[in-house]
Formats: structure tokens, C-alpha cells, sequence
């Protein structure tokens, strides 16, 4: 088996209208890409993600960030408790304060794609939430725990 990654490619042809093939090669010359090859792949990868939301039991990785008023009552401690019945999707979060009494949490995430919703719209139903965003991708993080397995002697984790 072969490790290397160019041996892996599969080459696909594409005919595009000229104006759209001039406007990519513009968005690939702004990012500093070295290929229209790697733009290509990032926008099927985001496609294939938005794609996989849709899909019944798909799980993804991915970030829900929120934009929230923390003026309003106890809008983070309603947070708290909608993202306390996801437990097992919330990996992490984020907080910082923003200008004019706002703030800024991201929440790393994963797990099936209707619990990911369901998340979001728990959040969305907090008052003084001002914008939510989910963004997911199909690569899942490697699992954090072993439940239930012998430790492999010698695979002892240093963290």
C-alpha cells in the first residue's frame, strides 16, 4: 500500500462557461492557491458537508458559532442548559466579549447531523441570541475515549 498522497489523485475533467472559469481563476489568485485544483476540493468538500447535513444519521465534525447580547437576563446561563441536554455532541467552547455588550461563543461539535440541528435550534430559541451558524465538514475528529476497552500495553496516552 502506498502512502503517497499524488498516487491517490484522480484526475476529472470540467467545462465551465469562460466567465466562471475567469472568476475562479480570480478567487485563486486572491487566496494565493497554488492550483484551481485545491479550490476545486474546497468547495466540494464544503458541498459534500452541506450535502451530509441533510442526510439522516450522517455524523460530522464541525463549529456552531453564536452572536448573543449578554445584557439580556440570563442569556448565558439559558445557553448553558440548551447546550447541557447535548452533552455528548458539545466537545468544547469558546467565549470572548465583543464590543456594545456582546459576545462571541463557538462550540466545537460533533455527532449525528439531526442532533446538530436540533442543537441550533435549541440555541435559537434562547432570547438575545442574534446569530447562529453552523459550519460542518465530514472528517470526524478520532474518538477521545475507549469506553469499555482494555488499554493497548505500551498506547498509554501522555496529555
Amino acid at each position: 500500500m502506498t502512502s503517497d498522497p499524488l498516487a491517490q489523485l484522480a484526475r476529472l475533467s470540467v467545462s465551465l462557461p469562460a466567465e466562471l472559469l475567469s472568476q475562479l481563476d480570480a478567487m485563486v489568485a486572491e487566496r494565493e492557491l497554488p492550483s484551481r485544483s485545491q479550490m476545486i476540493a474546497e468547495l466540494i468538500r464544503h458541498e459534500l458537508a452541506l450535502h451530509s447535513e441533510g442526510q439522516e444519521g450522517a455524523v460530522l465534525a464541525g463549529a456552531v458559532t453564536l452572536i448573543y447580547r449578554a445584557d439580556r437576563g440570563r442569556v448565558r446561563q439559558a445557553l448553558a442548559q440548551a447546550q447541557g441536554s447535548f452533552v455528548k455532541e458539545v466537545i468544547s467552547s469558546q467565549h470572548v466579549f465583543l464590543e456594545e455588550d456582546q459576545s462571541l461563543e463557538v462550540l466545537l461539535v460533533q455527532g449525528p447531523s439531526e442532533r446538530l440541528q436540533a442543537l441550533c435550534d435549541e440555541l435559537r430559541k434562547v432570547r438575545g441570541v442574534q446569530q447562529i451558524k453552523l459550519v460542518t465538514t465530514t472528517a470526524l475528529l478520532p474518538p477521545l475515549h475507549a469506553h469499555g476497552e482494555a488499554e493497548e500495553p505500551g498506547k498509554r496516552g501522555a496529555r
